[in-house]
């Protein structure tokens, strides 16, 4: 069997009754809704997670329409004429100029141990080594992918392939916006309130250079942070005229009980004064105000600011861990 892999057919082998072909768009979205469905028990997946829950068909066309070539980078597996697993493939280029190539797979666990992972992992590697040539990035791209901790077939068919494990996010859960602890003081000078469209540029250099010098990074232009504002549940605390710090919250969109605090960052001249605990307790209540019953959030296992001790602290609990591998391209 073959699937298009861009510039000529990657030639990949199958068990009888099994057929890799390109995505066909809005027709497949559902049955590749349903394949997530399928992983959720072996896999222990976390419907209500932030980073990577259970999107429905209409998530995944969303999130289809934003590749580069929807059709050419995903790939569906058939199995007596019902899809049975697929792969999607995106790129991007973080801080450091590294162009990642990132692959994610799914399989139902039924058709597990059969080689099909191993068909979708080859099939990947194969299209993103022809995406590299096309793109004249080798210099500086690296193959990447994703698997939660829970997922043990995929870490292992992952390990066994030659992937390294490079650093992971953890998920952490307040599972009841009712109960916040107290807060503290400010430093005179200091105050804390809504982010109005004025500050937006400010809001924006305030995450970008928290990153500053932070590994594995995505470049976050300031027009793609425009494109997705909602400042509902934003908050901001200036020291006198400047701008500190951030928290950039919002109410889940398609549970309006689950609030997630996407930026928590405070400037590097501004820490160790309270202003972290201050923006999250700001942020949090008003998640609690538009309807959120639980708050979600992730952080990086590796954080040199200890922003995991300030979340637990304010009741926040682990809940998943997502990590991210990586393997040299050879193109």
């Amino acid at each position: 069997m073959s699937v298009s892999s861009g510039d000529g057919p990657a030639r990949l082998e199958l068990p009888p009754g099994y057929v890799l072909r390109p995505c066909r768009g809005h027709e497949d979205h559902g049955a590749m809704a349903a394949v997530r469905l399928g992983c959720a028990e072996r896999d222990r997946i976390d419907a209500r997670s932030v980073v990577e829950g259970l999107p429905t068909a209409a998530e995944i066309a969303e999130a289809s329409a934003e590749l580069d070539d929807p059709s050419g980078n995903q790939a569906l597996v058939e199995h007596d004429g019902g899809v049975v697993g697929y792969c999607t493939i995106r790129r991007w280029q973080e801080r450091d100029g590294t162009w990642l190539y990132l692959h994610r797979g799914y399989l139902l666990p039924r058709h597990r141990g059969r080689g099909i992972g191993s068909a979708l992992l080859d099939w990947a590697e194969s299209r993103i080594r022809r995406l590299v040539r096309q793109h004249g990035t080798a210099r500086t791209a690296v193959i990447g992918a994703n698997a939660m901790a829970s997922e043990q077939e995929a870490t292992a068919l992952l390990l066994d392939a030659g992937y390294r494990r490079v650093f992971s996010l953890v998920e952490l859960e307040l599972a009841d916006l009712r109960q916040l602890p107290g807060g503290r003081p400010l430093p005179a000078g200091v105050r804390v309130g809504a982010v109005d469209p004025g500050s937006y540029r400010a809001a924006w250099g305030t995450v970008v250079d928290s990153y500053a010098g932070a590994a594995f990074t995505e470049r976050w232009p300031f027009e793609r942070f425009l494109a997705t504002a909602d400042p509902t549940c934003w908050r901001a605390a200036w020291d006198r005229e400047d701008m500190a710090g951030v928290a950039l919250c919002s109410v889940h969109r398609r549970d309006a009980t689950v609030g997630e605090v996407e930026e928590l960052s405070v400037r590097k001249e501004s820490r160790r004064l309270g202003l972290g605990r201050a923006l999250l307790r700001d942020g949090l209540r008003c998640l609690r105000e538009h309807g959120a019953e639980t708050a979600r959030l992730y952080t990086g296992t590796a954080n040199p600011h200890r922003s995991y001790d300030l979340y637990e602290s304010v009741g926040f609990r682990r809940r998943n861990e997502h990590v991210r591998y990586r393997k040299p391209l050879s193109v």
